[in-house]
């Protein structure tokens, strides 16, 4: 076990063997693609809110993108939320060449790997965590992560998020929770990395210009593979008003997907560890309504490809509980096989390519997203299941591809719709709207669509779809447009 950890400081941080330098606020307002509606801001924003108008806005990481002739630079856009959705005609175009932002577009930096967010300064706004696993920092692909301000005219302003440990990892930033994991009220963020250090913890509160409150890294002997941390989220288990941050690795003797529940207000976290059922990808979110957050885990692997995986994949779901996961309570384990989920199982459907929970039907209770991006020779699909008193419930499943009447576009080969999925609020009548991105659309130019939720789930009806182009980013090479989503 390795766990390393800064103190709680004041100013320049205290010289230790590890890189503690802080990287200065990079102040200058960002330049927008086009302007955005103000809002009048209210405290402690919603995440993905930046404009603080109570919509939840869209944000779609493309780090594939070429820029400047710089190819896999990446890029995101994030497109504003309002009462008919996401309005792909208000929208920022971000990426390191965007006036404000600290570095410089570069080929490989893959900027909009990873994506995050939270009202870190507490001014009413939510502010956006952009994670860039390929900069070169004090060596190669030392990795960085960005923040960008949210305002009331949308996100302006930037600086980068401290780096403790930059000589102990590397790809710092391939993955992002944020939370009060140390329960003093303040928002704390988890990034993942490869190398000796494959988490770090930057503790709150981190605001435009202050200096370094602290931080600390653990090492991969719980891991042990190269891969490090490969996936995070979180949320409020317990219940206790404190969220845990589930953790994705790889073993490294047969490099199956390891999937782990942290209190990382622990010392010796790493040692307290609860095992999840193995996965590649994670949503977090009250299902039945008991005031525990419920895990979803998503394996769309075969068992061919993973110790844990399933014929077509496999979606896990744990029910939270006072310590954590319920241990009265089996997960519940879905596949396409599963009575009442649409479709069948079939080989290298990847059911679990992308999980997401939301409330979409506006009653109470957390629904979940299921993407399947391997349907149908990777043309892909996405299902919804509901969530109940009682739990996740299949009644009432539906299932959308491009082929489904409403939905923009045609189901092709390789598209691999449901990539990645988000069930957020973006109009603000209180039910999560379903985006689903597929980054194989158009030979890997990328697409998003977005479905509006009534009071019976999503619908087709009415949706709308866009691109790489329509939103500002380039189309040369395969910009991979909505590798990263809004969780």
């Amino acid at each position: 076990m390795t766990i390393r950890r800064l103190p709680r400081e004041a100013g320049t941080p205290r010289r230790t063997r590890l890189t503690t330098a802080v990287l200065a606020a990079a102040l200058t307002p960002l330049a927008l693609t086009l302007s955005v509606p103000a809002a009048h801001a209210a405290t402690a924003a919603a995440p993905y809110d930046f404009n603080g108008d109570g919509r939840t806005d869209l944000a779609i990481g493309a780090p594939g993108a070429t820029v400047s002739g710089q190819a896999k630079a990446g890029a995101v856009t994030v497109v504003y939320g309002s009462t008919s959705g996401p309005k792909s005609s208000t929208r920022t175009l971000l990426t390191q060449n965007t006036a404000g932002l600290p570095g410089a577009a570069e080929a490989d930096d893959a900027f909009g790997s990873a994506l995050a967010s939270a009202d870190l300064n507490t001014d009413g706004y939510a502010d956006l965590l952009i994670g860039t696993p390929g900069e070169d920092g004090s060596d190669t692909n030392d990795g960085t992560v960005t923040i960008v301000w949210g305002s009331a005219s949308g996100l302006s302003g930037a600086r980068s998020l401290f780096s403790f440990f930059s000589t102990d990892y590397d790809r710092y930033g391939r993955a992002l929770a944020v939370g009060d994991f140390d329960g003093d009220g303040d928002i704390d963020i988890a990034v993942g990395s490869t190398g000796p250090i494959t988490l770090s913890l930057v503790n709150g509160p981190i605001t435009r210009t202050g200096g370094s409150n602290g931080g600390s890294g653990s090492g991969n002997d719980w891991w042990l593979s190269s891969d490090g941390v490969t996936h995070l989220s979180s949320g409020d288990v317990t219940g206790d008003g404190r969220p845990r941050v589930v953790l994705h690795g790889r073993a490294a003797h047969n490099r199956a997907a390891t999937t782990s529940l942290a209190d990382v207000r622990i010392g010796n976290y790493v040692d307290w560890l609860q095992k999840l059922p193995a996965g590649f990808v994670s949503a977090v979110g009250d299902i039945d309504g008991d005031g525990h957050d419920d895990i979803v885990v998503g394996n769309d692997r075969e068992a061919s490809a993973d110790p844990a995986g399933a014929l077509g994949g496999k979606v896990s779901v744990v029910y939270g509980g006072p310590e954590g996961p319920d241990p009265d309570r089996a997960p519940l384990v879905l596949t396409q096989a599963t009575a009442g989920v649409p479709g069948a199982a079939e080989k290298d459907d990847r059911f679990g390519s992308g999980v997401s929970l939301g409330d979409a039907n506006g009653d109470g209770y957390a629904d979940l997203a299921i993407g399947t991006a391997g349907e149908n020779g990777s043309a892909g699909a996405v299902t919804v299941l509901y969530g109940s008193a009682s739990g996740l419930t299949t009644r009432g499943a539906t299932s959308y591809t491009q082929n489904t009447a409403g939905v923009p576009g045609t189901s092709e080969k390789g598209d691999r719709f449901g990539e990645r999925v988000a069930l957020t609020d973006h109009t603000g009548d209180r039910r999560a709207d379903l985006s689903v991105s597929a980054p194989g659309e158009n030979a890997g130019d990328g697409a998003v669509w977005s479905l509006r939720s009534t009071a019976t789930g999503p619908s087709a009806s009415g949706s709308t779809s866009f691109g790489p182009g329509t939103t500002g980013i380039s189309t040369a090479g395969s910009p991979g447009y909505g590798t990263a989503l809004t969780p």
